[in-house]
């Protein structure tokens, strides 16, 4: 079949960058579909019929691809159109088999040869159209970070971030206008950034330096005060071994059910970039907190839900692993919370009480999985002394849901 939309990369320089190829595909297409500034850089071709893209772009493209259908559209594209561009937007709106992609040479490959940082050593944020603290869960010393820039104020809002999180001293380079004659470089550090505003096509290279940061690792177990909470948090140690069953996966959604702090949810969207979650908590106050966890820990994309569960839960997407931390004992909710989730799933609950106790003994009776107890001991002074001190046991029921 061929495709109902080509797409066409083209760089800071412009028409004259174009492979003869890549030349001909827009010159001879019946549509040509871009941003203004792509749109002018290409010159005028008899008969052929022009447009902006709509806003809002998702919700517009089928109408807009729907009036051209039958005829030959090619989309103009900054670079390397899949490195968050329209062509990732137009392959989930019709499909892969209806997008054809021709590639120029992206942001992300100039800005590594200026910076002469290798792929291996370099990790790429896009914040394109997204919330500046998701630079927060790449924060590691040592880490290059190559970001992609939304706009001319995104340099400023990452140095800003980076100093309240501790990495003030990081050398920051701007590289603006990437493979245009009007090309610029801006060095700096974070903490002493100057520039208010640079150039709107710039991607930002950042060497991580930490000046008294805290390291937080990517695996589970984040240390408890690296969140702020009212003491409603799933302690690390057993979070940790809660995490382990749940079992993080690329683009997969948890709901994290009596969220607290919402530590459980948003440790299992650093395990990859792709992995959502959705928060459920009934208090309006600790709501507020888990969004003010999430964006400070780098996953500005949690859902917090406020509201009890299992009302709350009604109309949710259903998720591919559930976390109960408490509530268990409520009328309904491990057989809402069941019934919702996907054939393969994972469902961990944990209880503190004797009759959550036996609720959780009654469903390891009816479906099997694993059913633990977890005792932690911290040492602590008594006295002159030193002697262990028990937290409360915590009882942890995991399974995962047959395929059928």
């Amino acid at each position: 079949m061929s495709p109902q939309v080509t797409v066409v990369g083209i760089g800071a320089d412009g028409w004259s960058g174009l492979t003869s190829a890549a030349k001909a595909l827009v010159q001879s297409a019946d549509v040509v579909l871009g941003g203004e500034r792509h749109l002018e850089m290409v010159p005028a071709a008899d008969g052929q019929t022009r447009e902006s893209w709509p806003s809002p772009l998702r919700e517009g493209l089928p109408a807009l691809l729907a009036k051209h259908d039958g005829r030959t559209v090619v989309a103009l594209a900054s670079g390397d159109p899949l490195v968050s561009g329209i062509a990732s937007t137009l392959v989930e709106v019709l499909g892969s088999h209806a997008v054809e992609v021709v590639p120029a040479l992206s942001s992300v490959a100039l800005a590594r040869a200026r910076m002469r940082w290798s792929a291996e050593s370099t990790e790429v944020v896009t914040l394109v159209g997204r919330d500046p603290h998701l630079v927060a869960r790449s924060l590691a010393p040592g880490l290059r970070l190559l970001v992609l820039s939304s706009d001319g104020s995104t340099p400023a809002e990452v140095a800003s971030l980076l100093t309240a999180a501790g990495y003030g001293a990081s050398p920051m380079t701007v590289l603006a206008d990437l493979g245009s004659d009007t090309e610029s470089h801006t060095d700096g550090v974070a903490a002493t950034w100057g520039a208010e505003r640079s150039p709107d096509l710039n991607v930002v290279a950042v060497h991580l330096v930490s000046s008294g940061a805290r390291a937080l690792g990517f695996t589970a177990g984040l240390p408890e005060d690296a969140f702020d909470h009212d003491g409603q948090i799933t302690k690390r140690d057993v979070r940790a071994s809660a995490l382990a069953r749940l079992i993080p996966m690329p683009g997969q959604l948890l709901w994290d059910v009596g969220a607290g702090a919402g530590s459980i949810a948003i440790e299992w969207m650093r395990a990859h970039p792709t992995c959502r979650a959705i928060a459920v908590e009934a208090r309006e106050d600790r709501a507020a907190r888990i969004a003010g966890n999430a964006l400070t820990l780098g996953v500005p994309g949690l859902e917090v839900v406020t509201g009890r569960a299992p009302e709350a839960l009604a109309g949710l997407e259903r998720p591919h692993a559930i976390f109960i931390g408490g509530g268990a004992t409520e009328t309904g909710l491990i057989d809402d919370c069941w019934d919702a989730l996907r054939p393969g799933g994972r469902l961990v609950i944990h209880g503190v009480t004797l009759e959550t106790e036996a609720v959780l003994a009654v469903s390891f009776a009816q479906q099997g999985g694993e059913l633990t107890r977890l005792h932690v001991e911290h040492a602590e002074s008594i006295g002159s002394f030193t002697g262990w001190t028990p937290s409360r046991a915590i009882t942890q029921w995991s399974v995962t849901k047959g395929q059928g």
